[in-house]
């Protein structure tokens, strides 16, 4: 299965250039709501949250618009998806990203676009 994984959670400065990369690639502009990775800076504690490629997103939908592909990761079918928001209620880790007046949602899609933009070297793309 191929997903984003955090290796070294202890490094992150919350720079938040892996949530800028993300909401760029899916947006075209800089929005931390946007982002399919979360950066939290809470009294100097940094969490970071990516999606765990879990499927109950896919389980919820009722279009059946999001389907592991051959790599294992979950994607939306944008034909299929009515932005309905229930994927994005019931992700156990809210990284489902349903933006105002979308289309349709979005979620990491394991691309590696955020671990290119991450000046500490602390995410990564594993393929199990």
């Amino acid at each position: 299965m191929k997903k984003l994984i955090v290796k070294d959670k202890e490094h992150c400065m919350a720079c938040l250039e892996c949530e800028r990369a993300c909401s760029q690639a899916f947006y075209k502009k800089f929005d931390p709501d946007l982002s399919c990775i979360h950066i939290e800076d809470k009294n100097g504690k940094v969490k970071t949250t990516v999606c765990i490629q879990c499927g109950k997103c896919a389980k919820e939908c009722p279009e059946g618009a999001i389907s592991q592909n051959a790599k294992g990761t979950y994607v939306i079918d944008k034909k299929k998806c009515i932005a309905c928001g229930k994927c994005v209620e019931v992700c156990p880790v809210h990284t489902m990203v349903l933006a105002p007046g979308a289309e349709t949602a979005s979620k990491c899609i394991s691309c590696g676009i955020c671990v290119k933009a991450c000046p500490m070297d602390i995410l990564e793309i594993q393929d199990k």
